[in-house]
C-alpha cells in the first residue's frame, strides 16, 4: 500500500472542553453576581450577592461574566466546527500530498493544499526547547516553503516526532532536516 493518511485533531481536544466549561460556569457566576447586586435578589443559591452596589461592583461582575460568557461561546463554537482539524494524505501512486484542514465558517472554511511528490526537498524538524517548547514537523517544498504538517497546540514527545519525521521521510523517499 502506497497510500499513509495521518488525521490532525483540530480544536476538539480535552483541555479545550476543560477551558470551555469552565469559562461559562464562570461567566455565568459572575454575570448572575452582576444581576443579583441590580434587583436586589439572590440568584445564585449559595451567595448574597444581593448585598453588592451595582455600581460598581454590580457592573464590573456583569461585564466580566458577559465577556466570559462570549468568549466561552467563541470556544464552543471552535470545537462545534472542529477548526484545525483534518488530515495529511500522502499518495505515492498518484506522487500527490495532500494537506487538509478545517478552519473557521466562510469562503475558506475547507483549506487544501496539493503539492506533487517529486516538488518536496525535505522533511524538517523544528525542535525549541523552553518556556513555551515548540516541536513541528513541516514538509519543505524545492522552492523553500515551509507547510507545517503536526497540530497546534500540545508538542508531541520528542522521540515520537523524530519517529514520524523519518518513517515520513522515508515513505516518500526525501531527507530530513533539523535533527
Amino acid at each position: 500500500m502506497l497510500i499513509k493518511k495521518d488525521s490532525i485533531q483540530g480544536s476538539r481536544r480535552f483541555s479545550n472542553y476543560w477551558w470551555a466549561s469552565s469559562i461559562f460556569m464562570g461567566g455565568i457566576g459572575f454575570f448572575l453576581a452582576g444581576l443579583s447586586s441590580y434587583f436586589n435578589t439572590d440568584l445564585l443559591p449559595f451567595t448574597s450577592s444581593a448585598q453588592l452596589l451595582f455600581i460598581p461592583q454590580g457592573v464590573i461582575m456583569t461585564f466580566y461574566g458577559t465577556t466570559a460568557l462570549l468568549l466561552s461561546i467563541f470556544l464552543w463554537l471552535t470545537i462545534f466546527w472542529d477548526v484545525g482539524g483534518g488530515y495529511n494524505k500522502f499518495d505515492i501512486n498518484q506522487g500527490l500530498i495532500t494537506i487538509f484542514r478545517f478552519g473557521f465558517p466562510g469562503k475558506n472554511r475547507k483549506v487544501c493544499l496539493e503539492y506533487q511528490v517529486k516538488d518536496i526537498k525535505s522533511i524538517k524538524v523544528v525542535i525549541q526547547e523552553g518556556l513555551s517548547p515548540k516541536r513541528e514537523i513541516y514538509l519543505k517544498t524545492k522552492d523553500n516553503r515551509e507547510i507545517p504538517l503536526t497540530r497546534v497546540g500540545e508538542p508531541l514527545i520528542l522521540a515520537d516526532i523524530e519517529k514520524q519525521a523519518t518513517e515520513l521521510a522515508r515513505f516518500i523517499g526525501v531527507v530530513v532536516e533539523g535533527i
